[in-house]
């Protein structure tokens, strides 16, 4: 009897095979995912609701809409007509909190998908963005903590052209200054700053204690960066509102983001929480966004956003 022949190679052949299939089902699965934050998820416009307890007793609920980085370039079609459709709501107030252009022809695209809004009391501030168009980065460098001063981005955006077509409509600048509005009968104080991302922030013009005359304020700013957060809170501001983080843009499903592209916890990176500086605590109100900067048009696990805040009483 011959002895049985014995394929030494068939072990090996059988391990390659389950590594390119493993290899394989890795690479369907990233590919799929990169299509569906490329694809869609970009492009899913959310509106989200929240309700925050910062009323005096009796004050009528105030609708806030937040809108923040947009982003916008001529050709996002899909994102102008679903901003077109945000006056259906209503609101009482609405807060820009910035990064508005992504393109210098922009500018009639914003306000032209704003519409009606425009015509709603309205508080802006800018974020780097305004000042500055896109440039290509590594992805990477945000998982990194920043070890030097944000430098602009791209050729100078027409922000002085935007500036002029909110003022015109009635909007109020917040850049470093203050304002007081009439807002459903409640007396609203609020405070902003320049872009902190850039370290154009100089809280020190508006700093110091809220209006005790107001019934709430509120502090505005594009990039939540905690030095700012520690002075709005310790200043004793009822409601910070911010946007800038995109929500970490790119996040873990159950988990949430893992960069703000600043200090702020990235727990904080999007929605409603409080912040607790000075021994006194606001509510921080951190928009997602809705756009992208063009050289990184992915979304996962962090829809393109606009939240309606409705305020209400504090409880008694």
């Amino acid at each position: 009897m011959s002895a049985p022949v014995i394929d030494e190679q068939r072990p090996a052949r059988s391990v390659l095979r389950r590594i390119a299939t493993g290899t394989a089902t890795v690479a369907g699965f990233g590919a799929a995912c990169v299509a569906y934050a490329g694809l869609y998820e970009v492009r899913a416009f959310t509106l989200r609701r929240v309700h925050v307890p910062v009323l005096p007793a009796g004050a009528r609920p105030i609708r806030v809409l937040h809108i923040s980085d947009l982003h916008m370039t001529p050709y996002q079609q899909a994102k102008q007509r679903w901003v077109s459709r945000l006056a259906g709501l209503e609101p009482d107030l609405v807060i820009n909190t910035g990064d508005n252009l992504a393109d210098h022809d922009a500018v009639p695209y914003v306000t032209t998908s704003l519409g009606r809004l425009l015509d709603v009391p309205g508080v802006f501030v800018w974020g780097s963005n305004d000042y500055f168009g896109p440039k290509w980065k590594n992805p990477l460098r945000y998982l990194k903590k920043e070890q030097h001063t944000p430098r602009p981005g791209g050729k100078q955006l027409p922000w002085d052209e935007l500036q002029k077509a909110y003022q015109d409509a009635g909007w109020v600048e917040l850049t470093d200054s203050r304002a007081r509005l009439n807002i459903a009968g409640t007396e609203i104080e609020f405070r902003g700053t320049n872009d902190a991302h850039l370290e154009l922030d100089q809280y020190g013009k508006v700093a110091g204690p809220a209006d005790p005359t107001a019934d709430v304020a509120f502090g505005v700013t594009h990039a939540p960066y905690r030095r700012l957060l520690d002075a709005m809170t310790a200043d004793g501001m009822d409601l910070i509102i911010a946007g800038h983080t995109h929500g970490g843009q790119v996040c873990v499903p159950g988990y949430g983001a893992l960069v703000a592209n600043c200090d702020l916890d990235p727990a904080k990176a999007k929605g409603l929480s409080t912040y607790q500086a000075g021994g006194k605590r606001s509510f921080l109100h951190v928009s997602a966004g809705l756009g992208t900067s063009p050289y990184a048009p992915v979304r996962f696990a962090c829809r393109p956003e606009a939240t309606l805040l409705t305020l209400v009483p504090r409880p008694s």
